[in-house]
């Protein structure tokens, strides 16, 4: 039986050697970035659509070379939570369905919907990193581009990509400065 201590020390560990994903969150705000270029560009929103899957491909290779620059660990195989990471990162897999009705049916939404699963899928790494910063994120980044794909004209749907983009920057900001702390 794991104690509430131990199992705490796990997650602290995983936290500060990781340093709480923020190659993650620095890669996903350039991809978002990126996207939200993606959506200025003239074509359908069907296309842009496409687009923003493909360059959402990138996101694990750019991680990876973040965590190069970053000296963050990727596979701690001492710590018995570490595959829990990858399992949280699958779930978001799950929500694509909801994503490919919006693509066929509702291109125009696309980016919203993908923003919104996207930023849901960061609350269970509050507790894997044991920071409360990914589920105050993960709400604030749902509802408020939920939010703004309802109010915003169609032509402004770049906008949406823009909040991700920046919402993932303060986030990356808020992580690395709780991972510096928990390593004291």
């Amino acid at each position: 039986m794991v104690s509430k201590e131990n199992l705490d020390s796990l997650r602290v560990e995983l936290s500060v050697k990781s340093k709480n994903g923020l190659d993650f969150t620095m890669s996903a705000s350039i991809i978002w970035l990126a996207i939200a270029f993606i959506w200025t560009l003239n074509g359908s929103s069907y296309d842009k659509s496409i687009l923003t899957f493909i360059v959402g491909s990138l996101m694990l290779p750019l991680a990876l070379l973040l965590s190069k620059v970053l000296k963050t660990v990727w596979t701690n195989k001492g710590n018995p939570l570490q595959p829990l990471g990858l399992w949280l990162n699958f779930a978001q897999l799950l929500y694509f369905p909801f994503l490919i009705l919006t693509l066929i049916k509702m291109p125009d939404y696309f980016a919203m919907v993908y923003v919104i699963i996207t930023g849901a899928h960061f609350f269970p790494y509050a507790w894997f990193y044991k920071t409360n910063l990914y589920a105050i994120f993960a709400g604030t980044i749902s509802f408020g581009a939920l939010i703004l794909g309802l109010i915003l004209p169609v032509e402004k749907t770049y906008l949406v990509p823009v909040f991700m983009s920046v919402s993932l920057v303060i986030l990356t900001i808020l992580l690395y400065l709780d991972s510096k702390k928990k390593r004291l």
